[in-house]
């Protein structure tokens, strides 16, 4: 059995073959962008147009933070207690909020160490998506598909854009563990594989352990390069003779990586090597540990870190809202140190920070204590890279159920942040199976009232 490309290849004196790869030579033209380097499809690429970020961190809480008890304040769920609601009856916050900044953002006791950061934020109360469920849920935030058939946003983000740093991989996921779907969250999906997110265990902050199977214990960096050599040319005759295969271009493609990231990759993961008042600034933990190495891969051109708060969903709170004080305890310090660094480097202004997850929670309560699920309104905030600090952007009901002003859907977001990298939502497109496939499919709308 023959494959389409090995057909053309060997028929009609390989004259099809010139035919496909003028069309493989479109694809980039399709998309607006620079042609892709078939020896460095990593290589930086030109935007559509100038960017306002160059770089993004992605703050994942996944579970499903409660807007209600976060970013924003109901005061009208008091005079509700007790009366029927959505999935229960509406139970107001046990969180106290108050207003912070010169900007006047209302927030909860939850962020102590974030409020001094609220001139900074860019909050989003109006999103809203089309599952209460996780698994869609975590699709669609992650890829604007409900199901796992579609490239995830730093695969189109990397794809379009290529990375700054070609001795790391340009999108990194730090996750200790998994979510609840796991890998197909950061996948290439029909992309080609060198895009794909490269998935690191943050539980362990030892450099050589997060990425010891680099080092070659047996073999001088000259000896590897030469069998690294042989190697690769064993690939490149393999991929002559079988035509284009993405596969094994991502392979041939990894491999280089994985011997360029000998060099920087364990002094990128090493945060010993920051100071000590820096670390006590970030404070302890593996999401705190997370925070200072996306800093430090950002500060490296890797263009987007994923920052994933756990394994599972630990921000699900059936049981008890009360578990928000744990998970926002272990995030507060590190996310507004995060800010706060990045702000003294002088990176803040060029680097996109976004904090949600994949939904919110009901206002009313599951249970005496706890909140369900909630798809049709939540909030999700942004700092840095062109948006707006101290802003307040949409808004839901008096009793937070539905989104009711500026409403935000997740394709929304997606093309705003594309935008403020300076890609058009509406052309970074790929082809595949007969038409062009794009992250945000036939919708989405720049938020332009946000950007700065």
């Amino acid at each position: 059995m023959l494959s389409r490309r090995e057909m053309l290849r060997r028929t009609g004196t390989g004259f099809g073959m010139l035919g496909l790869g003028s069309l493989l030579a479109e694809q980039s033209a399709r998309a607006g962008l620079a042609t892709v380097d078939s020896s460095n499809p990593l290589a930086p690429r030109a935007p559509h147009f100038e960017p306002k970020a160059k770089r993004v961190i992605f703050l994942f809480m996944n579970g499903g933070p409660s807007h209600v008890d976060t970013f924003d304040y109901k005061p009208a769920l008091k005079e509700q207690e007790g009366k029927s609601g959505p999935g229960g009856k509406f139970m107001p916050s046990p969180f106290k909020f108050a207003k912070y900044g010169e900007s006047g953002i209302e927030m909860s006791e939850l962020y102590p160490h974030l409020s001094n950061c609220a001139d900074d934020l860019c909050v989003i109360r109006s999103m809203h998506t089309t599952t209460p469920n996780h698994e869609p849920g975590l699709f669609m935030m992650n890829s604007g598909s409900q199901q796992p058939i579609r490239p995830s946003l730093g695969s189109w983000l990397t794809y379009g854009l290529g990375s700054e740093n070609q001795n790391l991989p340009g999108y990194v996921v730090l996750c200790p563990g998994k979510p609840v779907v796991g890998p197909a969250l950061w996948g290439n999906s029909f992309l080609p594989g060198i895009y794909q997110g490269t998935h690191i265990n943050n539980s362990k902050i030892d450099p050589r352990q997060v990425i010891g199977h680099l080092n070659n214990k047996h073999l001088t960096t000259p000896e590897q390069r030469k069998v690294l050599d042989v190697l690769q040319a064993m690939n490149e005759k393999h991929l002559t003779a079988r035509g284009q295969d993405i596969e094994l271009e991502a392979r041939i493609a990894s491999l280089e990586m994985a011997f360029r990231m000998q060099f920087e990759a364990q002094d990128a993961f090493d945060v010993s090597l920051e100071s000590a008042a820096t670390r006590t600034a970030y404070g302890e933990g593996e999401f705190a540990n997370g925070c200072l190495i996306a800093r430090r891969l950002v500060e490296r051109g890797v263009r987007m870190v994923q920052l994933y708060y756990g394994a599972g969903q630990p921000w699900d709170a059936h049981g008890d809202i009360m578990d928000h004080k744990r998970d926002a305890g272990k995030s507060d310090q590190p996310i507004a140190a995060l800010l706060q660094d990045l702000k003294s480097r002088g990176m803040l202004d060029e680097t996109l920070i976004l904090w949600g997850g994949e939904f919110g929670r009901t206002p009313a309560a599951q249970g005496s204590k706890g909140r369900d699920h909630h798809h049709t309104g939540f909030t999700v905030w942004m700092a840095g890279g062109g948006v707006k600090g101290g802003l307040t952007y949409g808004a839901t009901d008096e009793v937070g159920v539905n989104a009711v002003e500026n409403r935000m859907d997740v394709h929304d977001l997606h093309a705003t942040i594309l935008h403020l990298m300076g890609l058009d939502h509406t052309k970074l497109t790929y082809r595949y199976s007969g038409r062009d496939f794009r992250l945000t499919d036939v919708h989405g709308s720049v938020a332009t009232s946000i950007l700065a």
